[in-house]
Order: C-alpha cells, then structure tokens, then sequence
C-alpha cells in the first residue's frame, strides 16, 4: 500500500534530517572554488582526511562512498540474519559490517524526493534496483553507472536486494551529486544508464612496466571519451570540461592527468591502497587533495593497489542552497520545493511499496518512462 500523504510528509522530514545530520548540510553553499592564479608553484593546493561523505568542489555537491559487507540474502532480498539492536528506518552506523540506511527489510533508501541537481551513481561491486515516479524502473550494477537529472523534481528509491542466498552480498558504490545551473534546474527529470561494458578504460603501462587503468565516465582522458550525459547536464558542454574518472594503479606506477584549461576545479580522491605521491607530495590512504588543475599531474603509486577517483570541471558559480533532498539557489526557490511536493508529491508513486525491489530473477536492465527497455551490457 502506498504510505498516505501526512506519512510522506513525515518521511521527507525525517529524510531531509537524517540527511543534514549525516552530510552537516543546511542553508548554505556546498560548492567551492580553487584560486589557481600560480599554477607553476602549486600544483597541489590542498590535502585533507575523507570521511563518509567527500566534500566536492563547484560544480559538484558532494560524494559518498558506501562500502557495506552484506551477509547471504533472506527470501526477501533482505539480511540473512538478525537485525534486531539496529535503528531501522534510519541505520547508517555499520554493525556486522554493513548498514541498512534507510531501508527496514531491504538495504538502500526508499522512495524519496529530489529537485535541482543530478546524482551519478556508480556502482563497484554489487547492485541497485531504481524506480521512481515517472515510472521508469531497472537494476544496475557491477561497473555500471547510472546519471540521473532530477530537474524540476522526482522521487526515486535505491534499493540494495541481496540476490544471493548462498554467498555473501558485498556492496561498494560512489553516489555523486553533480549541481545543474540555474537555468536547468527546472528541466524535466531523466535518467541513462552508462551500462560498465560501454564505459571506456583506458589501459597504460609506464617506462618500467607498471600498468595503470582508467575508467571514463565522464569527459575525455586523453584520446578515450565517455558516453554522452543527460542532455540537460553542466556535463553535456564540452566547454565545462566535466570529468569523472576511476583509475586503477598497480603497485609502483606511475601515471600523469593531463592539464585541463584555465579555472577548471580539480580534485583527487585516493580511497583505496597504501600511499601515493602527487607532484613529489605525499598523499596517505583516504586523503583528498584540491589540485591545479592547469598543469599535468603526474600520480606515483607506494606498495599496493591504488583507487582513486577524479572529479573535475568548471565552476558553476551561481549561489548554492542546500536543504536535504533540495539544491537551489535561493531560501524562497526551496521552500517551493517543500511546497510543490507537498502538494504533488512530484507526480507520486506508482510502485505497490517504497523500498520496491524486482523480482531476484531479473537480470541488469532499464525501462525508461516512455516504456524503452534497455537489457544490461
């Protein structure tokens, strides 16, 4: 049964405050910029420790890394096991390795609401199952990536089934949240599937043989370019130079980011391995660092495998207001978010629960509001 409209107004309460509480988010501006007038002298500009949620710079929000250790599934794709000592509805504490969010029997983040930005999540290891209220449902995961424009305003739910009864369930994804310029923010929503095998890699292998693997999820990196964006996306200009790439350092190796232009954000995420060295500095695991982006960067790994993500493009530069599921650019534009899913719900929700997963047969697909199926590739 659908939850009843004074129950989606307490669940967008409890949703906007858990999500200040977890982020620090209030009526504030997320996005930052770099001054990078001395581009010879400092390639690095700044180097700090990651938590949960990654601070971003303009034209990004934020990014979040979840990484959880599911037990096997039970018959409803949930835990397994017990779940009893935990604050279901709200579970973002790991306990036995792994968190259930917002979900109660299933992982993930049921039906909830957003306007004004665009999330990017890409999923590592594991799956997710999407629906929302234009419709549109699907399950991706393991590589793929799925860019949505929630414009004007959607609900979506994220939810996490744990497919396999037999095995363990790991989950590893980066939700990223990418802003839209002030006159986007009202477009009509859209999601697309950038399925894993259409993403390109990059393979390269330095003067002593050390190999190095980028993935290209958005932007180019040297003569590889990703899929397209969302037409409506900051990223859909090439002249913004919007860039996400994943890359993949063996032991010892050594690779170089090209320079992009001038008053181009840059930032490095190192999330997994040992040590690197950035332009000579070092840089210890899950440690950012703001780089200028006007001059090449040349990355050298320690001992181990490295991760690490990149997120790059030019500043929006419009004033930002944040308020949980809400990015706008004025106090007034997000109380009229508030108002406009009050009293619309952004279309409602056409799924029979809110934490809606498909059957455990299912393979990766899409089905997109106009009825268009995609099957993973």
């Amino acid at each position: 049964m659908a939850a009843t409209h004074n129950n989606r107004r307490g669940f967008l309460a409890k949703f906007s405050l858990g999500l200040l509480s977890l982020l620090g988010l209030s009526w504030t501006s997320r996005s930052k910029s770099i001054d990078q007038e001395s581009p010879e002298t400092d390639p690095i500009l700044d180097v700090k420790a990651m938590g949960f949620a990654w601070d971003t710079l303009d034209p990004f929000l934020f990014c979040v890394h979840h990484e959880d250790k599911f037990p096997k599934g039970n018959d409803d794709m949930g835990p397994a096991v017990s779940l009893s000592g935990r604050h279901l509805g709200d579970d973002f504490i790991i306990k036995d390795g792994f968190r259930m969010y917002h979900g109660k029997k299933v992982p993930g983040f049921p039906g909830h609401p957003h306007r004004g930005f665009e999330t990017i999540t890409v999923v590592r290891e594991g799956l997710v199952d999407h629906a929302d209220s234009m419709g549109a449902s699907g399950r991706y995961g393991e590589g793929d990536v799925q860019w949505m424009t929630a414009g004007k305003g959607v609900q979506h739910s994220e939810m996490f089934p744990l497919l396999d009864k037999d095995a363990d369930n790991p989950m590893e994804l980066f939700q990223i949240w990418l802003n839209l310029p002030k006159k986007n923010k009202m477009v009509e929503p859209h999601f697309k599937m950038l399925w894993g095998t259409k993403i390109p890699k990059l393979q390269h292998t330095d003067a002593a043989g050390k190999s190095t693997e980028a993935e290209v999820i958005a932007g180019r990196l040297y003569d590889h370019v990703a899929p397209a964006p969302p037409p409506d996306s900051w990223a859909a200009d090439p002249a913004n130079e919007v860039a996400i790439f994943n890359l993949k350092l063996a032991p010892g190796a050594s690779f170089t980011l090209p320079k992009a232009s001038a008053g181009i954000n840059r930032a490095v995420y190192f999330y997994m391995g040992q040590q690197i060295t950035l332009a000579g500095k070092v840089i210890e695991q899950y440690h950012s660092a703001v780089v200028n982006a006007a001059v090449d960067l040349t990355i050298v790994n320690g001992d181990a495998e490295a991760r690490i993500l990149v997120l790059q493009g030019r500043p929006i530069g419009e004033p930002v207001i944040q308020y949980g599921p809400f990015v706008m650019n004025t106090k007034a534009e997000i109380q009229q978010a508030f108002d406009d899913y009050h009293a619309t719900q952004f279309g409602g929700w056409p799924w029979n629960r809110y934490d809606q997963v498909h059957p455990r047969t299912d393979g990766r697909f899409a089905r997109h509001a106009d009825g268009t199926y995609e099957a993973g590739a």
